[in-house]
């Protein structure tokens, strides 16, 4: 995978995309990561810049290098001050799962004057449009509309497996609540293509409102998920 020093400092790229893959099960808890010489061919940086990324990592309780061993995952869950509770791609990648994302488009858009987004954002906004993969198969759908200053455009693959959520909040904004609604959606035919689903199949579609603690709506989104493939879990804690 490229990286490119115009995106910051290699290490925290290289850090990034390494909790990512085990945030996302792409390196599984108690499993060794490649070898720091393997890291350093993969991302074409010194053996400094890697060793970095890996201290950071384990001094952040993810990662323990074990001497003869190897690098060892420790934690596979993120400690964002988003929710108390497991996502549920954390629970999937608790139950040994992995999760891949593909970002498919970033665009400032303009919006319908009778469309949701206008009505929450105006005239324009930011939209992202995101597969998910579970175990390698097409499983959710998402498309986000959010204020123009909640994420930066960018083409830079290593944003893919990236959580959303934690790219807002690297841009100072503060996530306090979420919204959702779950209902029996359709699956349109760019939908239908991305899930390997018949255009008009039955999914389970989730509207989702984040807003930041005044209250203002940061990201409107849609997701059609195919629970024919997993159902959607979630994990509460007894009181």
């Amino acid at each position: 995978m490229s990286i490119t020093r115009k995106n910051g400092p290699l290490y925290l790229q290289i850090k990034k995309i390494l909790k990512d893959r085990i945030l996302h099960g792409i390196y599984p808890l108690g499993t060794i990561i490649p070898s720091e010489p393997q890291l350093e061919k993969e991302f074409g940086v010194s053996k400094v810049t890697v060793r970095n990324a890996v201290q950071e990592l384990c001094q952040e309780g993810y990662l323990e290098k074990r001497s003869g061993v190897g690098t060892t995952v420790l934690r596979n869950r993120s400690l964002s001050r988003l929710s108390k509770g497991k996502r549920f791609t954390e629970i999937l990648v608790d139950e040994g799962h992995r999760i891949e994302k593909k970002l498919l488009g970033s665009e400032m858009v303009n919006n319908d004057a009778l469309s949701e987004p206008f009505q929450l954002f105006g005239e324009r906004c930011l939209r992202i449009e995101r597969l998910y993969l579970l175990d390698g198969k097409p499983y959710i759908h998402y498309v986000h509309y959010l204020i123009p200053s909640a994420v930066a455009v960018t083409g830079d693959e290593s944003a893919d497996m990236q959580s959303l959520y934690d790219l807002i909040e690297e841009n100072d904004i503060s996530l306090d609540r979420f919204r959702d609604a779950f209902t029996v959606g359709t699956a349109s035919a760019e939908t239908g293509r991305l899930l390997g689903l018949p255009e008009g199949a039955a999914t389970l579609r989730r509207v989702r409102y984040s807003y930041s603690a005044d209250g203002s709506v940061i990201e409107y989104s849609i997701g059609h998920y195919n629970t024919e493939l997993q159902p959607y879990l979630v994990s509460y804690d007894a009181p």
